[in-house]
């Protein structure tokens, strides 16, 4: 019995949180909690300063709705954890992979910017350039045609001598039932995203990417998750990018490529949140059943994509990062409500 009351003493530990009543005199004789007044209140001030930053961990950075940059911006990575890279982004002259190139040229990256419209990425370009500093090269192609992806990804090797990550943002997407989908709209819209990841994505592999590494970033989607109604038609195709994303990281990855997807919820200042019903939504209070209570915005999703580019993310691919505030978890699929804000037919 005295053993085993031996043992107990031993194994007992004192409590933590008990309150000592002695006076800060009696405590700085003892040699505890000898702060002194001046660094008491030092103290006080930082934690007033640090008081005074956003506290909510979900507190979204600034950003604008149109295609242009952003007025103030404060580093939350390292100011130079892309310097000396070069990022090809298709789909940059506008909406997320504009702003993914204003992030990554903010951290000292040069960029190519891609897409089918020479005078929105040659704006954009111009813009991109007085807000950070940095290189942008404007490039016209159209993914479904590798022969004109060929042709800037020369261009860019051109005059960067190299490219190290590719963002393929390159996509098209409208609601709309599958009875009234037409052919060719299904056809299109797999053919920009599906067909445009994979064109985008070889040749830059067999261009420079096979013989010096890179990361690999698809934009996707999470409407394949719960068949989000009146999307068959982007929801396979980004279920297949996703795919995609994880067999391309098997093969590739003894290469030294990295190769992950990013899928975004419903974005404010985009293409896709105005034609998707994102005014409706606002407006209607649906952004309230997100966990987060509300849609995010282009920065958020450049910052993600930010991380999934640099050296932090080294030893993450053939996954898909979920950028949506828990949207699809929560959010309504009801084909009959949704039909109400979605066009009757699609032709592309």
């Amino acid at each position: 019995m005295r053993e085993e009351q031996r043992r107990e003493r031993k194994l007992r530990i004192p409590a933590c949180s008990a309150p000592d009543f002695r006076s800060r005199r009696a405590l700085r004789r003892r040699g505890g909690g000898g702060t002194s007044r001046r660094a008491a209140r030092g103290r006080g001030s930082l934690s007033a300063a640090a008081m005074a930053q956003p506290r909510s961990a979900s507190q979204p950075p600034p950003d604008v709705d149109t295609d242009d940059c952003l007025g103030e911006y404060r580093h939350l990575f390292s100011p130079d954890i892309l310097a000396g890279r070069v990022a090809f982004i298709t789909g940059g002259g506008s909406g997320i992979g504009f702003r993914i190139a204003e992030i990554f040229m903010r951290h000292g990256c040069r960029t190519a910017i891609a897409g089918r419209n020479q005078q929105r990425v040659a704006e954009a370009s111009k813009k991109l350039v007085v807000a950070t500093g940095q290189q942008c090269l404007p490039l016209s192609i159209d993914v479904r045609q590798p022969q004109t992806i060929v042709a800037a990804v020369d261009e860019t090797l051109k005059q960067f001598k190299q490219i190290d990550i590719l963002v393929n943002g390159a996509a098209g997407n409208f609601l709309c039932p599958a009875s009234a989908l037409s052919f060719n709209a299904f056809k299109t819209v797999m053919d920009i995203d599906t067909l445009g990841t994979f064109n985008t994505s070889k040749v830059l592999f067999e261009k420079y990417f096979r013989d010096h590494g890179g990361v690999i970033i698809n934009i996707t989607a999470t409407l394949s998750y719960r068949g989000q109604a009146l999307q068959v038609h982007a929801g396979s195709a980004k279920a297949a990018i996703d795919a995609m994303t994880r067999h391309l990281a098997v093969e590739w990855g003894p290469n030294n490529i990295r190769v992950n997807s990013l899928a975004p919820g419903p974005i404010t200042g985009t293409e896709g949140f105005r034609r998707l019903g994102g005014k409706f939504a606002k407006d209607s209070k649906q952004f309230d059943t997100i966990p987060l209570q509300r849609a995010g915005n282009k920065t958020e999703i450049a910052h993600s994509a930010l991380y999934l580019a640099s050296p932090l993310s080294s030893y993450v691919t053939g996954t898909t990062l979920v950028v949506d505030g828990g949207s699809w978890l929560t959010s309504a699929n009801s084909f009959s409500a949704l039909l109400g804000i979605a066009s009757s037919s699609a032709k592309l």
